[in-house]
């Protein structure tokens, strides 16, 4: 585990709430020269703490409307059955994320959809088609607040 101090929890937080912002912006923001900020930044890549930037899109505005979690249970288990049914899950669009959990269920999938009956579709069509499948259980985002993540 890396030491960290409170100039790190404060870039950390800074690109957790906007990861393009700029090392200068951000050095002047925290009283840092941009070449100080930047080596932070690039040490804290190194260390594995930053795993990388991403683009968040809004699933709603792009037509999806409607987000649901699946606990997805296999019939049956070991490493293969595991293997090929993430190997298959992952290539499905609709799914955003893919969480192998401890539990009642084996996976927690988040399915993005435009509508119910999209949803349908994906659940009978892609995601019991899947190897291994033995049961499934929705439930059907109704409202979430963001969090900006463990350092605040």
């Amino acid at each position: 585990m890396i030491e960290l101090d409170d100039t790190d929890r404060a870039i950390l937080r800074a690109l957790q709430a906007d990861a393009t912002v700029k090392s200068a912006t951000l050095g002047r923001r925290l009283g840092l020269s941009q070449p100080a900020t930047w080596r932070r930044i690039r040490r804290l890549e190194a260390a594995g703490v930053i795993l990388g930037r991403r683009l968040e899109l809004d699933a709603e505005k792009l037509g999806f409307g409607v987000t649901v979690f699946l606990g997805v249970k296999l019939a049956t288990k070991g490493r293969v059955s595991l293997e090929d049914f993430e190997r298959a899950v992952t290539a499905i669009p609709e799914v955003q994320t893919v969480q192998h959990v401890l539990g009642l269920y084996d996976y927690r999938l988040r399915v993005v959809a435009r509508d119910l009956s999209d949803f349908e579709r994906v659940l009978r069509r892609r995601i019991m088609t899947l190897p291994g499948v033995g049961s499934v259980e929705a439930n059907v985002l109704l409202s979430e607040e963001r969090r900006p993540g463990p350092l605040g």
